[in-house]
C-alpha cells in the first residue's frame, strides 16, 4: 500500500470515525504481531501455543492504532511494536511459565551487577562479574544467553511497580492521547529516567538496545553489524536489560 494510501486510510479513521479504514490499518499492519512475536520469544513452553502469542499481539496492535496520534511526529511502526510486544509479555506473565530457578538467576545476576557498580562507580565488565559470581567467563557467557532466552528479559518487561497490584511497563510509557495530565508527568519522568540509564551502560550494550528497540533489527541482524555472533547478542542484550532492571528496582521509590 503507498505512502498516501495510508494516509487517507488514517484520516477515514482518525478524522471520520470509519471502522472499515480502521479494519483494513490492522490488516495491513497485521504484519508486526508475526515479526514481533518471533522476537519476542525464541522458544515457546509446552503450555503456550504460538497462536497464543499472536492474538495477544493483535490485541495490543489494535490498542496502538486506536490511541497512535498521528499528528505527533512518531512513527507508527515503533510506536506499535511497543504495545504489541508489551501485550505478548503480559500475555506470558499471566501464564507464568518461566521456572523458579530461571527466575532465581535473574534476581542473582541483577544483584551482582548493581552490587559491582556500586561498589566500582562505573559498570562492571564480563570477567568481574564472572568473577564475583566464581564462575569462568565461557560459563558466564553460556549463562547469560541461557537466561536470556529463557526468561524473555526486556525492556519491555515490568518496569516499575506502583501501588498495589499496578504495573507500569515499556508500552505503557509510550505516547497516549488520552492520557490525563498527571500520568502523562509520571510517564515523562520515567521515560527520562530511564533514558539517563540507557545511557550509562557500556557503549556496546547501549548500541544493542538502540539497534533492537529503536531500529528494530532481530539478533542475528544485529550481529552482522557487530560482527559477532547470534548467541553473543543475546549475552549482550541480557547484560544490558540486567543492568537497567536493576537501576530502575532500585530508585523505585523515586516514582511513589
Amino acid at each position: 500500500m503507498s505512502v498516501p494510501d495510508l494516509q487517507a486510510l488514517w484520516h477515514r479513521f482518525k478524522a471520520l470515525g470509519d471502522s472499515k479504514a480502521r479494519d483494513q490499518l490492522i490488516q495491513h499492519y497485521a504484519y508486526l504481531v508475526k515479526i514481533t512475536a518471533g522476537r519476542v520469544v525464541t522458544s515457546l513452553p509446552p503450555n503456550v501455543e504460538r497462536d497464543d502469542l499472536i492474538s495477544a499481539g493483535i490485541i495490543g496492535l489494535i490498542k496502538a492504532i486506536d490511541q497512535f496520534d498521528a499528528s505527533r511526529q512518531v512513527k507508527f511502526e515503533t510506536y506499535a511494536i511497543a504495545l504489541i510486544r508489551g501485550a505478548i509479555l503480559e500475555m506470558l506473565r499471566e501464564e507464568d511459565w518461566v521456572p523458579r530457578s530461571v527466575r532465581e538467576r535473574v534476581k542473582a545476576l541483577e544483584k551482582t551487577y548493581l552490587d559491582l557498580e556500586s561498589k566500582l562507580g562505573r559498570p562492571a565488565t564480563e570477567e568481574e562479574v564472572a568473577e564475583a559470581m566464581g564462575m569462568e567467563i565461557d560459563a558466564f557467557h553460556l549463562l547469560l544467553a541461557d537466561t536470556g532466552r529463557a526468561s524473555i528479559l526486556s525492556l519491555d518487561d515490568i518496569l516499575l511497580s506502583g501501588e498495589g497490584d499496578e504495573k507500569i511497563h515499556l508500552a505503557d510509557v509510550v505516547h497516549d492521547g488520552s492520557a490525563d495530565t498527571s500520568t502523562a508527568v509520571e510517564s515523562f519522568a520515567i521515560k527520562k529516567f530511564l533514558a539517563d540509564s540507557i545511557d550509562r551502560l557500556p557503549d556496546r550494550e547501549k548500541l544493542v538496545i538502540a539497534l533492537y528497540y529503536y531500529e528494530g533489527l532481530t539478533f542475528k541482524e544485529i550481529g552482522r553489524i557487530l560482527e559477532v555472533s547470534e548467541s553473543r547478542v543475546y549475552q549482550l542484550h541480557t547484560q544490558a536489560v540486567l543492568r537497567l532492571r536493576g537501576y530502575l528496582q532500585r530508585d523505585l521509590a523515586l516514582f511513589h
